[in-house]
């Protein structure tokens, strides 16, 4: 009976209470990251279009830990409406471009364009034995278009993003990515169920990955959902400063090695 007053087992409730629960107001460990998606332009490379070598090495090592790294772009995607989006991104006087191919061909078919576009007729160059012109892009459209572009100096693509997503509503995806200090933005027009977010969904079911254990990285408009889908979503520094205004993390620029900030603080 003594033991029963004086040993481990008679020990106060009230005191083998507080020592069992010490440590319960700690802040719980955070989910070890397992998917780990990452925008490109922006985030992923440097304004001079290269991934440094402190960021290649960040993944390498988050690669060899385990973590499935992906890039998750804005693309394509067959709409019905694209006729319609043609027709109105032209009554605003905005030049389109078609991407084609289901398989990920990557054609960029190509009407006129006009002569002050030039940041367009660059992009349409650079594509190079993909790119295809033809006389009328309506009547000659191809039956694997999938997304339909628009890209211009910033002013004229803030004043279209709004008329497209009033005119086509719910029949389309209308997405935005704009670069105030470049003085350069791009509309895109995409199946309504087509999205980062989307994409990041899929591929969490397809590895039964948990949201807690999922990192998204981006820089514009078009990696919003991406971000709030995330267990974590990081925003890069140089992103358009109304984004900060989620309220998320701000990393620091693609030239200050965002990336693999995040990596090294929440991956590795």
């Amino acid at each position: 009976m003594g033991g029963l007053r004086h040993g481990g087992g008679g020990q106060d409730p009230a005191r083998r209470r507080h020592r069992e629960g010490r440590g319960l107001d700690r802040p719980l460990t955070p989910a070890p990251c397992r998917l780990l998606a990452l925008d490109i332009d922006g985030t992923l490379l440097a304004s001079d279009k290269r991934i440094s070598g402190r960021t290649l090495a960040a993944i390498a090592r988050a690669r060899a830990a385990g973590v499935r790294v992906v890039l998750v772009t804005g693309r394509r995607y067959p709409a019905a409406r694209r006729v319609a989006a043609i027709r109105l991104g032209r009554s605003r006087g905005a030049d389109p471009v078609v991407h084609c191919g289901f398989q990920g061909e990557g054609r960029l078919v190509v009407a006129s364009l006009a002569a002050d576009n030039e940041m367009l007729a660059g992009y349409v160059d650079r594509s190079g034995r993909d790119r295809v012109r033809v006389g009328d892009l309506e009547r000659e459209l191809p039956a694997d278009s999938i997304q339909v572009m628009f890209a211009d100096r910033l002013g004229r693509m803030v004043d279209l993003y709004p008329r497209m997503v009033e005119t086509l509503g719910a029949m389309a995806r209308v997405e935005r990515t704009f670069y105030p200090a470049l003085d350069m933005g791009f509309v895109d027009v995409l199946h309504p169920e087509v999205s980062k977010g989307e994409a990041l969904s899929f591929l969490q079911q397809r590895w039964s990955v948990a949201t807690a254990e999922t990192i998204a990285i981006g820089d514009n408009w078009n990696d919003k959902e991406m971000l709030v889908r995330a267990g974590r979503g990081l925003v890069m520094g140089n992103a358009d400063p109304a984004l900060h205004a989620l309220g998320l993390e701000v990393l620091p620029t693609n030239d200050q090695d965002g990336v693999a900030v995040a990596i090294e603080k929440y991956v590795l």
